[in-house]
C-alpha cells in the first residue's frame, strides 16, 4: 500500500500525459505559453500502462484519474485507456479535460473503458470564455459536454473557477445551466499553481463566497446521505435535489488530512502532493532497468514522506515551482 506517516493511503492516483495545452487560461499560464517539455523526457505509452500497472495490482490503487495539460492532445490516449482498463484489479478510469477535441473522442474513449470525465468551463458566455482562456472554443467545450453524455460518461462533472472581474457574478447562472443539462456542477477555489505567479488570496473568490451567490437563487441543503471522507468536494442538494453542487475549498477549507492522492507527472516523477516543492523520479530508475518491485518500493519510500498538509495557511509558503500545467490536477 501507498501509506504516509500520518496514516494516509493513497488509492487515488492522478496521471499526467502531457504538460501541453490548447488554452491559455489567465489563471493557469501566460499568454505566449510555457517552454514544453521535450519528447524524450515525456513518459512513453508503455512506461504509463506499467506505472499505472503497478500502481494497481501492487500498491492498492483503485481510482486513476488522466490529467494534463490537456490530455487529448495525447496521441496514444484511446490506446492508454483501453490498456488500464484491462488491468485486474480493474481501476476506475476518469479524465480531466477542457472538452476541446471530446466531441470527437467521447464515444471511442468509453469504449476503451473510461469511465466518466470532468470538464473544465468557467462560464456560460462566450466572450467571457475568450477573456479567460485567449481562444474561441466556447462552442467546441459545448459540443464536447454534449458529446460526453450522449457517450454515458456519466456522471459529466462541470468544473469552474471564479475570478475577480471576469466570472466572479456567474455562480447562480452556471448552476441553473447546469441543472438543465443534467451536469454537476463543482466549483474549486482559484489555487496558487499558476505560471506566472501572481496568484493572491486576497482577490481569491473563496468558497463562502460561491456558497453566498448561490443562495440568492437556490436552497443548498448539505448532503448527508454518504460521509465526504477522501473527497475533495464538499456537495449540496440543489432546491432538494436530485441535483447535486460542489465546491472544493482547497485554500479555505483544506482537506489534506482525508487526502488519498498521489500524483504521476508527464515526465515521470511522484507527487505527494499539489502544492509539494519536491519531487521523486520514477523514470530514471524505470529506464534504468528496475523491476516492478523496485519500482514499487521506491513509490512507497515517496509517499511515506508526505507532509501534514499543504502549507497554504504558513506564512513561509512558497508556490511549487511547477506551474498546475505541468503538475497535473
Amino acid at each position: 500500500m501507498l501509506l504516509d506517516t500520518y496514516g494516509r493511503t493513497a488509492t487515488d492516483l492522478r496521471v499526467s500525459l502531457t504538460d501541453r495545452c490548447n488554452l491559455r487560461c489567465t489563471y493557469c499560464m501566460p499568454e505566449e505559453g510555457l517552454s514544453w517539455l521535450a519528447k524524450p523526457d515525456l513518459l512513453t505509452d508503455d512506461e504509463i500502462v506499467r506505472l499505472v500497472g503497478i500502481a494497481v495490482t501492487r500498491l492498492g490503487v483503485t481510482e486513476v484519474r488522466f490529467t494534463g495539460g490537456e490530455p487529448l492532445l495525447r496521441p496514444g490516449l484511446v490506446g492508454i485507456v483501453a490498456r488500464c482498463a484491462a488491468l485486474r484489479p480493474r481501476p476506475t478510469l476518469s479524465l480531466t479535460t477542457n472538452g476541446i477535441g471530446l466531441e470527437r473522442t467521447a464515444t471511442a474513449l468509453r469504449a476503451a473503458g473510461l469511465d466518466r470525465v470532468n470538464v473544465s468551463l468557467d462560464t456560460t458566455d462566450p466572450a467571457v470564455f475568450e477573456r479567460i482562456t485567449r481562444r474561441k472554443r466556447h462552442g467546441d467545450v459545448l459540443r464536447g459536454l454534449a458529446a460526453a453524455k450522449a457517450a454515458g460518461l456519466t456522471p459529466v462533472k462541470v468544473n469552474a473557477v471564479l475570478m475577480p472581474g471576469l466570472n466572479d457574478t456567474e455562480a447562480p447562472d452556471l448552476l441553473a445551466w447546469a441543472v438543465e443539462r443534467g451536469y454537476e456542477l463543482r466549483f474549486i477555489e482559484q489555487m496558487p499553481l499558476d505560471a506566472q505567479h501572481g496568484w493572491q488570496r486576497a482577490d481569491m473568490i473563496t468558497a463562502g463566497d460561491i456558497l453566498a451567490s448561490l443562495r440568492t437563487r437556490f436552497t443548498l441543503t448539505p448532503e448527508h446521505d454518504a460521509e465526504r471522507g477522501s473527497a475533495p468536494a464538499e456537495r449540496w442538494l440543489v432546491d432538494g435535489g436530485p441535483h447535486r453542487v460542489g465546491v472544493i475549498a482547497s485554500v479555505t477549507r483544506p482537506f489534506c488530512r482525508t487526502c488519498d492522492r498521489t500524483r504521476l507527472t508527464a515526465d515521470g516523477q511522484v507527487r505527494t502532493c499539489l502544492f509539494a516543492r519536491e519531487e521523486s523520479d520514477l523514470r530514471g530508475a524505470l529506464r534504468s532497468g528496475a523491476d516492478d518491485a523496485e519500482m514499487a518500493r521506491r513509490w512507497q519510500a515517496a509517499m511515506w514522506g508526505k507532509k501534514a498538509g499543504s502549507g497554504l495557511d504558513d506564512p513561509a509558503f512558497v508556490q511549487p515551482r511547477r506551474p498546475m500545467s505541468a503538475i497535473g490536477g
